[in-house]
């Protein structure tokens, strides 16, 4: 009966070609005695091989069945490979388009890597997605030779590959927030950012030299004490000493809270199709929530769906469905290559 109605329904609809699967191969040839019988217009049926991607399903019963059993958030989840899902996530069509021109239309089975995906993401994110400066998981920084009572206000640009793209001010004070992530109270010999006796470079602002290492009494890092050298404005030593690190940062009473959701693939298997129950390869790091990441001021009226760049972090979208004035939330689109994280796997 399918293969009655599917010739007809094309020939009514005015159809030319009837792109189809290499499962419907078979059926072709009763797709045309049908309506050869019949004497209407003929349109021609075309097979080709299905899009398979690597740690991804794309059968609707599959991505149903997630849908039904609460293991999503629904159609749209930011994990599900649907288009609402993607576009939620901040995935550009663009960059579908070209990961599907560069995959192609072929008559053999094949499995696309989603690397090849993640690169074309990255490539059209690198060239259209503002910067701005966002730290998910804050310490402490006291500039202690900064007067308490002055705040200035340093020139960063929104993205070094689209001039006209303009700058954006970032004020900077005593108080600063910077990543957890980049400090070592006792360094790795390939860490380069912020240690004690170490000077580093904070983006658009100054080099600063950590003195002091506050903890609790759990023996928790709570706040970290540094001096700034204010020739260095703009990140350039007047002498030419160079630093090897540069880090991001925020103005901490400046800064706003906001809810940022780090996804990852859906599935841990390369394949989940092979599983008996597809659901034992899903992943269960597919996503982590930080309540209380902080991101620069100039983010308060982001409009839903909006990407940027967090620098040295990743591209990320400003949710949808969630996001409100006030209480922001930020998708990950996708992270970024980082060195030092290569570096401890290595060596793990």
């Amino acid at each position: 009966m399918y293969d009655w109605a599917h010739g007809q329904s094309d020939s009514i609809e005015g159809v030319t070609h009837s792109l189809c699967s290499l499962e419907y191969e078979d059926h072709r040839p009763l797709y045309d005695w049908y309506l050869d019988q019949l004497d209407v217009y003929h349109p021609r049926q075309i097979e080709f091989a299905r899009l398979f991607i690597t740690h991804t399903l794309l059968s609707k019963r599959a991505l149903n069945q997630l849908v039904q059993d609460g293991l999503v958030d629904g159609w749209d989840d930011p994990r599900m490979p649907t288009v609402v899902g993607m576009r939620r996530r901040g995935v550009p069509a663009r960059a579908i388009r070209e990961f599907i021109d560069r995959v192609g239309v072929s008559k053999t089975n094949s499995v696309a890597d989603i690397a090849l995906l993640d690169h074309y993401i990255r490539q059209e994110l690198n060239r259209t997605a503002p910067r701005v400066m966002g730290v998910l998981d804050p310490v402490k920084v006291v500039i202690t030779n900064y007067p308490a009572d002055q705040v200035e206000w340093l020139e960063a640009v929104n993205n070094p590959e689209d001039e006209s793209a303009g700058t954006r001010q970032l004020p900077f004070g005593r108080h600063l927030l910077i990543e957890r992530a980049d400090f070592q109270e006792t360094p790795h010999r390939k860490f380069y950012r912020l240690a004690p006796g170490r000077e580093v470079r904070l983006r658009y602002g100054y080099f600063i030299t950590c003195t002091d290492v506050v903890k609790d009494a759990n023996g928790d890092i709570v706040e970290l004490h540094c001096t700034y050298d204010p020739a260095t404005k703009g990140g350039y030593a007047p002498d030419g000493r160079r630093v090897r690190g540069t880090i991001h940062w925020l103005s901490a009473p400046h800064a706003l809270r906001a809810e940022v959701r780090m996804y990852d693939r859906l599935f841990a298997a390369e394949d989940p199709g092979a599983y008996d129950d597809f659901r034992e390869a899903l992943n269960p790091n597919s996503l982590e929530v930080i309540p209380d990441a902080k991101v620069e001021p100039s983010l308060a009226g982001a409009a839903p769906g909006a990407v940027v760049q967090f620098e040295r972090k990743g591209y990320f979208c400003v949710d949808s469905k969630d996001s409100r004035p006030g209480a922001l939330v930020f998708n990950l689109t996708i992270n970024l290559r980082d060195s030092w994280a290569k570096i401890k796997r290595k060596g793990a």
